[in-house]
């Protein structure tokens, strides 16, 4: 596995070694052993799968403390944006995101570390998306920030009068407007 550093501490690329012959290819998705080795002991305990059609964006969402999550992400059919916004109070790229195109011909994993909100666009007709949690689920502990706050500056490759979006991602606040229940730890 090759591991990729992004402009931003905690998010990073992960690309597998893929093996590929006349009857397709083979790669390991996941090796803890490995994952351990190159960017430390990380407990997953949930994975997640979404699918979605071309035009959906989904996020920009986080779960609240006790309940952080670091995740894992992956598109297994089809093509994603798939974008990671620091929200850490005090950090340096605070506001700032990276965005990475998955893709299952690309293979491409993208680690996000707690602190950062998530989401991602639909760029081929059908995406099947992966993630590993190494925290579950808590609706309690739900948050998120728009999407289309223009201060973000995320270019989603689709007009957003065009985008499919959920009821709640619509309504989470701007981040001008957004109390961070995270902190930048140097």
């Amino acid at each position: 596995m090759k591991v990729i550093e992004t402009d931003i501490p905690g998010l990073l690329i992960l690309e597998p070694k893929v093996f590929p012959d006349a009857r397709g290819y083979f790669f390991e998705s996941y090796s803890e052993r490995d994952f351990n080795q190159q960017l430390g002991p990380i407990h997953f305990v949930q994975d997640n799968e979404s699918m979605s059609r071309r035009g959906v964006i989904r996020g920009l969402h986080f779960q609240r403390p006790p309940f952080t999550q670091t995740k894992l992400v992956r598109c297994v059919l089809g093509t994603v944006l798939d974008v990671a916004v620091d929200i850490r109070r005090g950090s340096p790229t605070f506001g700032q995101h990276v965005a990475v195109e998955l893709s299952a011909d690309n293979h491409r994993q993208f680690f996000i570390s707690k602190g950062f909100a998530h989401g991602f666009a639909v760029l081929s007709d059908v995406a099947v998306f992966q993630y590993k949690c190494d925290e579950f689920y808590h609706p309690e502990a739900d948050g998120g920030i728009r999407l289309d706050d223009p201060a973000l500056h995320i270019d989603w490759r689709m007009p957003l009068k065009e985008a499919i979006l959920s009821e709640k991602d619509t309504r989470h606040p701007l981040l001008q407007d957004f109390d961070s229940p995270f902190f930048w730890e140097a």
